[in-house]
């Protein structure tokens, strides 16, 4: 059976510019991709940029999205956001389980999955990350890893609902370090995750699920990792924060 799955060219800011600043990269980027015909554009700048920034990419082809959020609707977290702020200030998706959130504040596949859950129930799409340590990998867990992140951030979702969520492969390794995966070793753990969900839930499930890639993607080698069968686009940090260079990765998307 094919599946066209249509690429997602996703760029997460961190905690990198202003609002101020924000407008003119979001502006830039309006500018430089409103003929682009293809991939799907997201752009995910700071909490304190989601407003301006979604003033900006409204009516464009960009869709605005959030870094992060909290399960619960509402309530006494301090600190925290949830998925109906961010639907309401004009977000259609929202990173959950990038590396960072893990390394540094907890994030575990039990919160990945409260998370997910909250997203989809909000009419958000969930952008969930996966990926190994160098550890990991040169012990040969790579593989185990992500399947047992797979299944603790997706248990208890319907079929209905893991088709409308989006996964990120971003091996820990790679992720700011300007190393990156071999086009092959992307394309293998990629395939890896695609067999996973078929055995969660099912073949065309499987096939239809769009995968990322995250981990250093720059203009120079976006070509040749989006080429790949199982890579439906990518999750780009530093290159995301150019204009030029985020529209040449998604540019590299029109298959």
């Amino acid at each position: 059976m094919l599946t066209m799955r249509i690429p997602v060219i996703a760029g997460n800011w961190k905690m990198y510019k202003t609002p101020s600043e924000a407008i003119v990269l979001a502006e830039g980027v309006v500018k430089a991709l409103s003929s682009l015909d293809g991939p799907e554009l997201v752009v995910c700048p700071p909490f304190t940029a989601l407003a301006a920034v979604g003033r900006v990419v409204a009516g464009s082809r960009i869709s605005l999205g959030a870094q992060n959020l909290h399960w619960a609707r509402e309530g006494a977290y301090t600190g925290e956001v949830s998925a109906a702020m961010l639907q309401d200030v004009g977000c259609r998706h929202v990173i959950i389980g990038h590396s960072e959130r893990r390394q540094y504040f907890g994030e575990t596949d039990e919160s990945v999955n409260r998370k997910s859950c909250a997203a989809l129930a909000c009419g958000l799409t969930p952008i969930v990350c996966v990926g190994e340590t160098l550890a990991e990998r040169e012990a040969g867990r790579a593989y185990a890893v992500v399947e047992t992140q797979l299944k603790g951030g997706l248990s208890g979702l319907l079929p209905e609902q893991i088709q409308k969520l989006v996964l990120a492969y971003e091996p820990v390794w790679a992720i700011g370090t300007g190393k990156t995966a071999t086009p092959s070793q992307a394309d293998e753990m990629h395939a890896h995750i695609r067999k996973t969900i078929g055995m969660l839930f099912d073949s065309g499930i499987a096939c239809g699920i769009r995968i990322l890639y995250g981990g250093s993607v720059k203009p120079d080698n976006a070509r040749e990792l989006l080429e790949r069968t199982e890579i439906d686009g990518a999750l780009i940090g530093g290159a995301s924060l150019q204009v030029d260079s985020f529209a040449a990765i998604a540019s590299a998307a029109q298959k």
